[in-house]
């Protein structure tokens, strides 16, 4: 692990009992307490994830809003200031480069926030663009500077009320406020999240996030806090049909496959890969991405063949055993043809043809409204 590169939060793993793991060059715990026991937690108390290892780009200046409107898919020029919107940012043959947040800090400054894999490549797309189009923005990668950590889960609020005199619950729904003491250290706080649950998104200060974190869990440890690693993230995540990037969103796979399309404002300015999405929407897509649930025994996993008649028809983009549903749970990149509700299909397993059933979307519906 000694080559990979670490958060801010890095010591915290050990002390918490993290199994760390390579994580796109990064070394992050894949579980502490065990991949069920955190799921759990998240569902039904609060957990802690660091994202420390996610990227963060600011854009600003007169051009900004206009901007970023054109690289990406979703309507950027009605935020407000103090908002949050999910977006992607696309090629002109409609492909995935990243899904982002983005945050609206004023009228000529926002904030990015893309995957730690993508980090680079959506930096140098962005600079390319801007020399391409001759926009007036500056474009600031400040991912070595700002760390991030979550608070998850139905309690999120009521350990965080027990860290600031701020009015926490006042803050909606992809929503947040640019400056607000937990503990005394000023942050970044988004009513965001990937988990499915309430919470909240901490932004703060590389020199500072350490001590911080540690004040978070040693305060909220007691009404149920624990430390969340990927394992978990990811079941959470999957369970309320949160796609992944190179998963169930990619250069190969557009918005509008992903079933993303509310996400795509064709009838906004132009942007990036727009003529493409258009013709999918309005003639249909050949593939797209369906829930499964299995019938037979067996975990449907990520790049297993999905057949019918024995004849491959797409693939698991994800899957697991979901703790809360307590079923074998998948998603899969399939021919559009055999996506109806009902559709009975075949996950191969190491070399067996195991049943499975096309599923409504979303798998575990959200309480977080």
């Amino acid at each position: 692990m000694e080559n990979l590169q670490k958060t801010p939060l890095y010591p915290l793993y050990e002390k918490y009992g993290g199994k760390i793991i390579d994580f796109h060059g990064w070394a992050l715990p894949v579980q502490f307490q065990g991949i069920i026991d955190e799921h759990r937690a998240v569902r039904t108390a609060a957990g802690f994830f660091d994202v420390s290892h996610m990227g963060e780009i600011v854009i600003k200046g007169k051009d900004a809003e206009r901007f970023i409107n054109h690289l990406v898919t979703n309507e950027i020029s009605k935020m407000r200031i103090g908002q949050a919107l999910y977006a992607i940012m696309c090629y002109e043959h409609g492909g995935a480069i990243d899904d982002l947040i983005v945050y609206k800090l004023s009228d000529i400054e926002f904030l990015c926030v893309v995957n730690a894999s993508n980090n680079s490549k959506d930096y140098q797309w962005m600079i390319t663009q801007k020399e391409t189009e001759s926009f007036d923005v500056e474009i600031l990668n400040q991912s070595n500077d700002i760390a991030q950590f979550a608070i998850q889960g139905p309690l999120a609020s009521q350990i965080l009320r027990q860290m600031t005199d701020a009015p926490i619950d006042t803050i909606k729904k992809f929503r947040f406020e640019p400056h607000l003491d937990i503990c005394g250290t000023p942050c970044l706080v988004s009513r965001t999240g990937y988990t499915g649950e309430d919470g909240f998104e901490i932004y703060v200060k590389n020199d500072k996030a350490l001590d911080l974190a540690e004040k978070v869990l040693q305060k909220g440890m007691p009404m149920g806090l624990l430390p969340i690693g990927l394992g978990a993230r990811d079941t959470l995540r999957l369970e309320a049909t949160l796609p992944l990037y190179s998963q169930e969103l990619s250069e190969s796979i557009t918005p509008i496959e992903a079933g993303l399309e509310r996400f795509v404002k064709l009838d906004k300015d132009d942007f990036i890969g727009r003529q493409a999405l258009s013709v999918q929407k309005r003639e249909g897509v050949n593939s797209k991405i369906i829930g499964l649930r299995m019938i037979e025994r067996g975990i449907p996993r990520s790049g297993y063949p999905v057949c019918v008649d024995d004849k491959q028809i797409g693939y698991v983009t994800s899957g697991t055993l979901a703790p809360t549903l307590q079923e074998h749970i998948g998603l899969a990149y399939i021919v559009s043809e055999y996506a109806s509700i009902g559709q009975t299909l075949a996950i191969e397993i190491r070399g067996k043809k195991v049943l499975a059933e096309v599923i409504e979307l979303p798998f575990l519906k959200s309480k977080n409204k």
